[in-house]
């Protein structure tokens, strides 16, 4: 059975946002909040929100970050901190907008880097969940070749095209605020290992063994410093999108993870 689905676009921190309710929101059961990564929108998720939904049992909350999408552009050049401003200043009011009080993360890539952000900030309610695939919590030198290389794709007009039909207008604010962003020499410094201690929610890192954008050192600084309970899919033959490469093996696996959490 397909779930219901309704598209709107929501006015949040001033920004107009592009957002999917995917089923009935109620009070009895959280809400799955997917958070795409750096390149992505509502449309890239294609139809893994749906299926995991519907897989769990859960409804969920879509949403494009301004600049991607059919949101608002967005000031260039982004701040180097842009995750940590999404992850306490535009997702706590998108939350609150919905009403939503019980609530599971979903991110991917800078998604799940927000999510773990947002889940690590004592002063903010913390989500139930946390399924994190392939985040950063540092950079790395392998994230920088990564990057280097999809500007080049992007600017000899390939991948610039691939993602217009997506972003349409705001083609230009999603991939040049997150290239630059990461491009950026002063980024080398950033992390976000101070959030992890704090984060108590059940963590489910998926992360594919041939990911061209981060190593297995991400899972394991995030392994070696939370406080809540810890799991971990480490992924053959797959890449940067375990949600896209491995769907049936990470459908399988968060499914398993939250019922064995939300018991």
């Amino acid at each position: 059975m397909t779930l219901p689905t309704v598209d709107n676009i929501v006015t949040i921190a001033g920004l107009q946002i592009e957002t999917r309710i995917i089923g009935d929101f109620t009070p009895q059961k959280p809400v799955l909040i997917f958070l795409h990564e750096g390149l992505g929108c509502i449309a890239l998720w294609q139809d893994f929100p749906g299926l995991l939904c519907e897989r769990l049992g859960l409804a969920g909350l879509v949403y494009s970050r301004a600049g991607y999408g059919g949101s608002s552009p967005c000031p260039l050049p982004r701040p180097l901190d842009y995750m940590e401003r999404e992850a306490e200043d535009v997702l706590p009011q998108l939350i609150e907008h919905f009403g939503i009080s019980r609530f599971i993360l979903v991110g991917h890539s800078d998604g799940a880097s927000i999510a773990l952000i947002y889940s690590g900030s004592c002063e903010l309610p913390p989500p139930e969940a946390v399924i994190a695939m392939a985040p950063h919590v540092f950079c790395e030198d392998i994230s920088i070749e990564g990057i280097t290389a999809a500007k080049i794709a992007y600017e000899t007009g390939h991948l610039k095209w691939k993602l217009e039909r997506f972003h349409g207008v705001n083609i230009e604010y999603a991939f040049r605020g997150w290239s630059d962003a990461w491009l950026n020499p002063r980024f080398r410094k950033w992390s976000i290992e101070k959030f992890l201690p704090a984060i108590t929610a059940p963590i489910l890192v998926i992360q594919g063994r041939n990911d061209r954008f981060g190593t297995t050192a991400q899972i394991e600084a995030t392994e070696n410093s939370v406080a809540g309970p810890f799991e971990k899919l480490l992924l053959n033959d797959c890449g940067h999108n375990p949600w896209h490469e491995k769907p049936d093996d990470v459908l399988s696996k968060i499914e398993t993870f939250i019922t064995r959490h939300m018991q």
